[in-house]
């Protein structure tokens, strides 16, 4: 694990979330209780702020970067984000969902309980609305999120909470 300041800003990690070992955590970053980042992942918060609420889960070889003149990159309570994705400058509210190698990028907004699809990519500015789906590159709207789905976003952070909490026992 790498956890490294950037000229006077240290990162703050909540004593109970999990920090994989191999992850590198860099500057001005804050990590909420029970939140979760896993192996591989690079969370840059050298030239603008990262914050990550309460449960929330930041999977395998995702990265989060910022925008040095605009934009940090937040992520609300409860929120997934898939392996391999990459947040740049971005905020994704309170139980959002981006999945698997999706990129989110610079002033986008997923808001609550929404759904970016694996392999999206999200232009710039582009606000998703809470309770849609979408996917494509460019992202486009596909459809309202069934219930099943929505259930889904909520397990998922509850999942991974759970995971979190055994990864760290195991640690002692």
């Amino acid at each position: 694990m790498i956890i490294l300041p950037y000229k006077d800003k240290n990162p703050l990690i909540a004593q109970s979330a999990y920090i994989a070992p191999n992850v590198s955590i860099i500057g001005d970053v804050e990590i909420g209780p029970g939140s979760s980042v896993w192996f591989g992942c690079t969370i840059r918060g050298d030239v603008n702020h990262i914050r990550i609420g309460a449960r929330t889960n930041v999977q395998d070889n995702s990265v989060l970067h910022v925008a040095s003149q605009r934009y940090g990159t937040v992520l609300g309570d409860d929120v997934t984000v898939g392996h391999g994705a990459i947040l740049h400058a971005c905020t994704v509210k309170d139980g959002g969902f981006v999945g698997m190698q999706a990129c989110v990028m610079d002033g986008a907004v997923i808001e609550e309980k929404a759904m970016v699809a694996a392999g999206a990519l999200v232009t710039p500015g582009k606000i998703i609305p809470g309770g849609e789906l979408w996917g494509g590159r460019p992202a486009r709207f596909m459809r309202g999120l069934t219930g099943d789905e929505l259930r889904y976003i909520e397990h998922s952070a509850r999942l991974y909470a759970d995971l979190a909490r055994q990864y760290k026992a195991q640690q002692g």
